[in-house]
């Protein structure tokens, strides 16, 4: 069976590409490489640098490789470009998902695989927060990612696509940069390999849910087969708070840091944890890394990475 990737020499797609290929997957890859790096695929791979937005050179690639199933994960991720440049952020989050699924449509794609956000939630009005929690986005990549999600719905019910939507909590692991949900650990991990101190907006309470990225692959993986017209939250179901994070990074590291504080950032949530029930029963998926795990791997990475 051939899996198409898109956004996969990106930091979670690259992880999900080096699943499917250990599976046995035949792997197709699509990526402008605009945050991606052909380094962490494999030279055999069949790649394309191309773009999601680009829909004459998409339609291309699905003639060529007629895949049997696509995982999406090409997007623009950075919230503040999105509210420098919403149209911008619409353009690939919305209008790139939207071309892509009508090429499953028109190929006869057998399942499309979609990576929705925590963001589509906006500020809990509870916790943990399951797929009925309210939609209220804060800010139009928030706005852009649920977009899709309804496009996917639509293309599942009345198009007959076999969709599955993965709302990912805040995501961390090796390849990962410096943008994005879980990119705290990234940061961190930079500053205390290069001995510089850490910046924390606001007191450092708020928590967050982070998950690994392999158990991130593991799960969309199982979505292949499962979780047809599903809403899955993805993610550890556990709280931490970013002062943890950081001692814990430093203990891990073996030196002692005292962060500077900065004022917290306006509207940033203040607490955050995903309930992953639904997706324990639908995909028989569970995250298996811990934390303390998942922070070392990502340190040994980022220490041969900075050695090179």
């Amino acid at each position: 069976m051939k899996v198409l990737v898109t956004g996969g020499g990106g930091f979670i797609g690259s992880h999900i590409v080096d699943l499917l290929m250990k599976d046995g997957y035949l792997v197709t890859v699509v990526d402008n490489l605009s945050t991606g790096d052909r380094n962490w695929l494999p030279p055999s791979i069949s790649f394309y640098n191309a773009s999601v937005d680009d829909i004459s050179g998409m339609r291309t690639v699905f003639h060529l490789e007629r895949p049997d199933y696509v995982i999406h994960q090409a997007a623009q991720i950075k919230v503040p470009f999105s509210v420098k440049y919403p149209q911008a952020d619409c353009q690939t989050n919305v209008m790139g998902t939207l071309g892509i699924l009508e090429l499953c449509r028109e190929f006869g794609v057998r399942k499309f695989v979609y990576p929705g956000s925590a963001a589509c939630y906006g500020m809990p009005v509870r916790l943990p927060i399951d797929e009925n929690h309210p939609i209220a986005p804060i800010s139009p990549y928030g706005v852009s990612k649920y977009t899709a999600e309804l496009y996917t719905k639509v293309y599942n019910d009345l198009y007959g696509v076999p969709t599955t939507v993965l709302r990912y909590a805040n995501v961390y692991g090796p390849r990962q940069g410096t943008h994005g949900e879980g990119s705290a650990i990234s940061i961190f991990i930079n500053h205390l390999i290069r001995g510089t101190v850490p910046m924390i907006e606001g007191e450092g309470t708020a928590t967050r849910d982070y998950i690994y990225v392999s158990d991130i692959a593991r799960a969309n993986v199982a979505a292949l087969a499962g979780g047809a017209g599903a809403v899955l939250n993805i993610s550890t179901n556990t709280q931490v708070s970013v002062n943890q994070l950081l001692s814990l990074l430093c203990e891990l590291r073996g030196v002692p840091v005292k962060p500077e504080h900065g004022p917290p950032r306006m509207g940033d949530i203040e607490h955050s944890v995903m309930a992953n029930d639904l997706a324990q029963q639908v995909l028989d998926w569970k995250p298996r890394v811990s934390l303390r795990e998942g922070l070392t791997a990502t340190m040994e990475w980022a220490e041969r990475r900075y050695s090179q």
